[in-house]
């Protein structure tokens, strides 16, 4: 079984949903960030205990070679949208969104249907955009 597959079915036995796995180095450490959601949140206790469950799988299916460092989280308020399910999970909430085309929308997610999203872009109104046309995604977080 592929090493996502089996953290997903871990998380998942952990009644919590997988959201995205993520390998990086930062100052010559290895990290894999595990970030998982729920219709209620996550708690530390959450992450806790998804990472206790993980971690027997990572010690047989090593994610990278040498040291690394595990990072069991919720992807926060303002969290990157790679596939259809992220964005079908953030209907209603602010978005911004970067097309092949170098045009940027940003605005509320009004719906996802097929392989589109309809955004209420905050200077041109309902804007519709092809998924395989988006090169980056995120939800944002109005500060003000």
């Amino acid at each position: 079984m592929e090493l996502n597959q089996s953290i997903k079915l871990a998380v998942q036995g952990c009644g919590v949903e997988l959201y995205d796995i993520v390998l990086t180095k930062e100052h010559h450490l290895n990290i894999l960030r595990v970030y998982i959601t729920h219709k209620d949140g996550v708690s530390i206790d959450k992450c806790s205990e998804v990472s206790r469950m993980i971690s027997p799988i990572l010690d047989i299916h090593e994610p990278v070679s040498g040291n690394y460092t595990l990072e069991v989280s919720s992807p926060g308020i303002e969290r990157k949208l790679k596939t259809i399910q992220h964005y079908n999970s953030s209907i209603g909430e602010k978005v911004k969104v970067k097309e092949i085309s170098t045009e940027t929308f940003k605005g509320k997610l009004l719906n996802v249907e097929d392989d589109t999203i309809t955004i209420d872009d905050i200077n041109l109104g309902e804007v519709k955009v092809k998924f395989d046309d988006i090169l980056s995604g995120s939800t944002y977080y109005d500060w003000n």
